[in-house]
């Protein structure tokens, strides 16, 4: 294929070095020793496991039970003590709705579902008991109180994989239900439930374990916090996942040095701190969170002042792949305003975006916005018809403009769009990604050979007709500003719209530049060049190699970094931040 002028380099397992000293319990024997050296003698001693959905009970269970400290232990199931089957589903009607995708963002808390006589009766069993009683499961911090606490975590990109091989949601017996659905449960309920629960237990658990890395890995709440902390003193990446669709094509492949088992890798999410995973090295010893557990824990140092302000514990901006070379369209979609996603699905901002053209064959080209004179009910009413006749002339309605390798399309809400094939998007747009509204996917079925959902009601009420041919021509194309040029470098403004709160600049590299962070997080990704060298000009970091198409994290906490070309060959990188209000 032949997209790369170097050997593949892009690191699919970056890891954050915590050079705290800590010696995490690693295997089940030293876990189950350090449990035992942390509880009473009376063999009398309540332990709790809290555990994120998903974490495999059963296993931590039958591991644990093979020491003789606890072969005759009492184990007891925290989510025994919630509120199902119909009773929940009741509950949760108006949360997650009849839609295949779209829910309500829930507001509970993982209280609201726990079923007082349940509860009662477990604590009755414990309180009778004479051996040492473990509760695990979602939750057990609420139900009794405990001389040890130990939050078991889960990612959720892992429980997506597992809801695609046949996992039931929490709390549901639902194993071959629409993955759709599984996720719609997960992402508006599940989780945010979940989420609010484990960050009131930062600062209690006892332990931290990671039972995902064989062989698990569990550290002390110290420990957990010195970790998170480290990753406020450098640049940090995320881990990477890569996954197939119906329109993927071959670059990732190829660049990201990817198997070639699957059919084509549509999607990698290598910037989404709700999704990915963070791995910590302890010297030899290696474990993984998701995530968010740092913005959650640290929102201030993460993100800046302002932007938690603005924000809460959310991290607002993504950067993610889109492959469609040697591949198909992107689906004909629009996004939502704030208003819309505000009053119908209770999310605080909407999904603005912009693709950044990593690579382009000759005929790549994005769909964007209306063709002059073309009124929005016009494209609804073809796309009704199609539905029927599986064709749509897609061009009657919207416009096609050919994009070139560093080209920046701006889409704010509200812009009809997609990318066409032959193109490599990295997407830099705001987080709540799930909100988008397909309108036409070209006839197709997904990879599970199900029609793919459309969303042409809600569609249909946001596309903004008024952005036609010349508007976005003007306004959403490379609308790129140089900024300032010294020996060396150059910076340019290349968006986005002022419609988007996110900004993004390009910088040009062949020596060195200092770029400040004015307390503001930033994101960026090496879009041009082999690696680059990103230094502390105070010394706060050691010197941190980011490879092409690699997203890095810089947090607020560092106040300013350097960007070198380690082999004085110009290199490009683009850095995104949230736009701040200029003070006159």
């Amino acid at each position: 294929m032949g997209y790369l002028k170097h050997p593949a380099n892009y690191d699919k397992f970056p890891a954050v070095n915590v050079t705290e000293k800590a010696t995490p319990a690693t295997g089940w024997a030293h876990i189950a020793q350090q449990i035992q050296q942390n509880i009473s003698a009376d063999h009398s001693a309540v332990i709790a496991i809290d555990c994120y959905p998903g974490v495999n009970k059963s296993a931590i269970q039958n591991a644990l039970s093979r020491f003789p400290a606890f072969q005759q232990a009492l184990w007891l199931d925290a989510d025994d003590c919630y509120q199902k089957g119909s009773a929940l589903d009741s509950r949760l009607s108006e949360t997650l709705t009849n839609d295949r995708v779209f829910g309500v963002m829930s507001c509970a808390n993982l209280r609201d579902y726990l079923d007082s006589c349940a509860v009662e009766t477990l604590n009755k069993t414990l309180a009778s008991s004479e051996s040492v009683v473990f509760v695990i499961g979602t939750g057990a911090a609420l139900i009794t109180k405990s001389d040890l606490l130990i939050y078991a975590d889960y990612p959720r990109w892992q429980r997506q994989l597992d809801w695609r091989a046949g996992a039931s949601n929490w709390l549901a017996d639902n194993p071959n239900e629409d993955i759709l659905k599984k996720y719609k449960r997960g992402f508006f309920w599940e989780w945010r439930i979940a989420d609010r629960h484990k960050r009131e237990l930062f600062e209690q658990f006892d332990f931290y374990i990671d039972t995902l890395t064989q062989p698990p890995v569990m550290i002390d709440n110290t420990t957990f916090h010195a970790a998170l902390d480290a990753c406020l003193k450098t640049p940090f990446r995320l881990n990477p996942f890569f996954d197939p669709g119906v329109w993927g094509g071959k670059w990732m492949e190829e660049v990201c040095d990817l198997p070639s088992t699957e059919k084509n890798y549509a999607w990698c999410f290598d910037g989404v701190p709700e999704e990915n995973s963070l791995t910590l090295n302890f010297g030899e010893n290696t474990m993984t969170i998701p995530a968010i557990n740092l913005v959650l824990a640290r929102p201030s140092e993460l993100l800046g002042e302002r932007n938690y302000a603005r924000f809460g514990a959310e991290f607002p901006i993504r950067f993610d792949f889109l492959d469609t070379m040697s591949g198909g369209n992107l689906s004909l979609q629009v996004h939502p305003s704030t208003d819309y996603i505000q009053q119908n699905f209770g999310m605080h901002y909407t999904q603005d975006e912009s693709y950044y053209i990593l690579d382009a064959g000759d005929d790549a080209s994005v769909w964007l916005g209306f063709r002059t004179g073309v009124k929005k009910q016009q494209l609804v009413a073809a796309v009704e018809e199609a539905q029927k006749t599986g064709e749509l002339d897609v061009e009657k309605y919207v416009n096609c403009f050919p994009v070139k390798k560093h080209d920046h399309v701006l889409i704010p809400a509200g812009t009809v769009h997609c990318s066409g094939s032959n193109a490599m998007i990295l997407e830099i747009s705001a987080t709540p990604y799930i909100f988008t509204f397909k309108l036409w996917d070209w006839g197709r079925v997904g990879l599970d050979q199900k029609p793919r959902p459309v969303h042409l009601n809600h569609g249909s009420m946001v596309m903004r007709e008024e952005r036609d041919t010349e508007w976005c021509r003007e306004q959403l194309i490379n609308t790129t500003t140089p900024i300032y040029e010294s020996t060396g470098w150059r910076c340019e403004r290349t968006g986005l719209h002022e419609l988007e709160f996110i900004d993004t600049h390009r910088y040009w590299v062949t020596k060195e530049v200092e770029i400040a962070t004015h307390g503001e997080f930033q994101m960026l990704n090496l879009v041009e060049g082999k690696e680059a060298i990103i230094e502390s000009p105070d010394h706060r970091f050691a010197p941190f190699i980011v490879h092409y198409a690699e997203t890095v994290i810089i947090p607020a906490a560092l106040e300013h970094y350097r960007i070198r070309s380690p082999q004085q060959k110009e290199i490009a990188v683009i850095v995104a931040n949230v736009r701040q209000a200029e003070i006159v």
